[in-house]
């Protein structure tokens, strides 16, 4: 019976160890990506706040949404001098669709954006961008913690919001 119990107590601790936080990235690098405002956020999972989306998803047959919406690599918001490219995709409904599938994500690039920074009291950074350049007025607020994680709302005008986990990271360079 003590084995038993010790061998509970060691499960125990070791599940508990592993869901320690996640280090995306040390906090003087996000720091230094922070004080240049050049990064490149990543998407892990999309989030959309259409519940019928989620209703659809969530009626396939052995399997939640939550399995659907874990995006692959490449979906990325990247800030760069006087620059803002939006590459992701979209959950939810849109008020004014286009017949070419292909624009109907966010897939963008913007010269002519605001951009507003402010820490909050925990430390961790908030960035509100708004485009000026698109049909359709973009608002982009990004969440940026120490430890690299990031969380990406976008709301537009002509669609419901939908938001992105996911983390930055520097943008990558490109040679010639």
């Amino acid at each position: 019976m003590k084995n038993l119990i010790y061998s509970i107590c060691i499960i125990a601790v070791v599940s508990f160890s592993s869901c320690s936080q996640k280090i995306y990235n040390s906090t003087a690098n996000v720091q230094q990506l922070i004080n240049t405002d050049q990064f490149t956020f990543l998407a892990e999972r999309a989030n959309p706040t259409n519940f019928d989306v989620i209703n659809v998803m969530n009626s396939f047959p052995g399997a939640g949404s939550q399995r659907f919406l874990t995006l692959d690599y490449g979906y990325v918001i990247t800030l760069k001098d006087k620059e803002l490219k939006v590459d992701l995709p979209y959950f939810g409904r849109m008020y004014t669709p286009n017949f070419d599938s292909t624009k109907n994500n966010f897939n963008f690039t913007s010269k002519d954006f605001t951009l507003n920074k402010t820490q909050n009291k925990k430390g961790d950074w908030e960035y509100k961008m708004v485009t000026n350049d698109q049909p359709s007025q973009i608002t982009i607020n990004i969440s940026v913690f120490s430890n690299g994680k990031s969380y990406a709302n976008l709301i537009s005008n002509d669609r419901q919001s939908i938001s992105y986990d996911g983390y930055i990271m520097k943008n990558k360079e490109i040679t010639k």
